[in-house]
């Protein structure tokens, strides 16, 4: 999360920020503004206090300052939240109050200064935006089809298993076959078309949007002190950051081009077609574009691609280091389903708890964005009995409801069954657990992203059984914190359960 600079950028920066850290000191905020840890540094903050593992060190410090207490990040205070109940009272409870997002310079320079659902700050038009937005993205399989969505992720499951078969049994990286796949189902909903798993365009499609991930993530520094980004030598990896969103931008406003050229309106074909629909309308709600249109695709790429395919990684990563519990898995998929080339379906859910428990608890204990997307406060609250004025950016701990003991006995033991109640049944909103956010910013992608992980887990359970190479050791669950809590690099082998065409 630190980046190292020059001895000559120290030096500028010292020389600008020290006066101005001497003038916030005094100034600094008393009374019933959230308590802060001691650590925090001139100029910095707690920047160097929370280390590679923010997530971690702030669960750590909730259990010594409490569920709500505040950090300071460059010149800016930042409350953090922690705990399921605190978040969801936030969030929830107190919806309008935390419904904003906060400036930061990388997010907000990649994302249109505003054009993007996820990061935009919040206005009634944005959220007449919002709402338009996933109403089309919420009706688009039943105006499709019915169960359009469902045979788009049984289609590329069926891919995605005969991906993992042409490695014929040696060592392979699950996290790329699964970015693929998740990549290819965006693509189908969005575009109208999957790609082959080594076409050219989806290579270049994929590496954009993990690269973008991985230049976020290298240059936070630049969101704590945008000024830097006019030194050439410290603004590298935001420079990065900006052309490779430039690239996909450039990528979706081709294909928007093209569906406009093709476009019938009494035959819509896929998301971006409901959305030029839209936008011919007289007056599109909440002032919709097409650079909205842009927009809000890249969103659906970076987090539904990014996230879904990581998700899935740790799960084939927790049935290797468990593999009663994938055994287990394997004979519920076996009895409901059947060995003789069957596909799991949504209508086998209710029929598979243990299978939907597994998913539930992979997403539980591996949270992949833990400390969810900055929020901001859109008018001054007393919350808890702290006052937070208008405009403070605010972290969702997730990882620290997740991992609460409180809640979660043995947080740290991967077990499906807490998501089971006596009767065998599954229990789907725990208070704790919220992998997708909530409140008026719940992803958008949310239901896709349940019917996603369900149907491409379940498949390639179901087909192939999961093992270390031999004379490998077992891969390690410490994740690598960046943009998403990524597995550490890991191969895997997966022999065939059954003989299928």
């Amino acid at each position: 999360m630190v980046a190292w600079f020059s001895p000559l950028t120290w030096g500028l920066i010292a020389a600008v920020l020290v006066p101005l850290s001497v003038y916030f000191y005094l100034n600094r905020r008393r009374g019933t503004f959230p308590p802060s840890p001691p650590g925090s540094w001139p100029i910095v903050g707690h920047l160097f206090a929370l280390g590679r593992e923010p997530h971690l060190r702030l669960t750590e410090w909730s259990k010594r300052y409490g569920d709500v207490f505040s950090i300071r990040l460059g010149m800016e205070d930042v409350v953090v939240l922690n705990g399921g109940r605190t978040i969801k009272d936030a969030l929830v409870e107190a919806r309008h109050a935390f419904s904003s997002r906060p400036n930061v310079y990388i997010l907000d320079a990649i994302t249109g200064f505003g054009q993007s659902i996820a990061t935009a700050r919040w206005t009634d038009e944005f959220a007449q935006r919002r709402k338009l937005s996933y109403n089309i993205l919420k009706s688009l399989g039943m105006r499709l089809s019915p169960g359009h969505a469902e045979d788009v992720v049984k289609e590329e499951a069926n891919n995605l298993c005969l991906k993992i078969q042409s490695y014929n049994g040696e060592p392979f990286d699950i996290v790329d076959v699964s970015n693929a796949a998740f990549s290819n189902v965006v693509c189908s909903m969005v575009f109208g078309r999957r790609f082959d798993y080594d076409d050219p365009k989806l290579s270049q499609l994929r590496r954009n949007v993990r690269n973008i991930a991985r230049a976020i993530s290298s240059c936070q520094i630049l969101s704590l002190f945008p000024v830097l980004r006019f030194l050439p030598l410290e603004n590298q990896s935001g420079r990065k950051a900006i052309k490779l969103a430039g690239m996909l931008l450039a990528f979706i406003r081709e294909e928007v081009v093209e569906h406009r050229a093709s476009l019938q309106p009494a035959n819509p074909r896929d998301f971006i077609d409901y959305c030029l629909l839209e936008l011919d309308k007289p007056r599109p709600a909440g002032g919709f574009t097409e650079e909205h249109l842009v927009y809000f695709v890249a969103n659906l790429f970076t987090a539904g691609t990014e996230g879904g395919s990581m998700t899935l990684a740790w799960g084939v990563l927790y049935m290797i280091l468990n593999p009663d519990i994938q055994t287990k898995v394997q004979e519920e998929l076996d009895r409901v389903v059947g060995r003789d080339g069957g596909v799991p379906s949504i209508s086998h859910r209710l029929q598979l708890p243990y299978v939907e428990a597994t998913v539930l608890e992979i997403q539980r204990i591996r949270q992949v964005i833990p400390l969810n997307l900055p929020h901001a406060t859109t008018t001054p609250v007393n919350f808890r009995g702290y006052d937070i004025p208008a405009g403070t950016q605010v972290l969702t701990n997730l990882w620290s409801a997740h991992m609460d003991p409180e809640v979660w006995t043995d947080p740290d033991i991967f077990q499906p069954e807490r998501f089971l109640d006596r009767e065998g049944r599954v229990i789907n909103n725990p208070e704790s657990f919220m992998p997708f956010s909530a409140g008026d910013r719940l992803c958008l992608g949310e239901k896709l992203a349940k019917i996603e992980l369900f149907l491409l887990f379940s498949a390639v359970m179901q087909r192939y059984r999961f093992t270390v190479p031999e004379g490998e050791p077992k891969p390690s669950t410490e994740g690598r914190c960046g943009f998403t809590l990524t597995p550490p690099p890991f191969q895997l082998c997966a022999s065939p359960r059954y003989n299928t065409q």
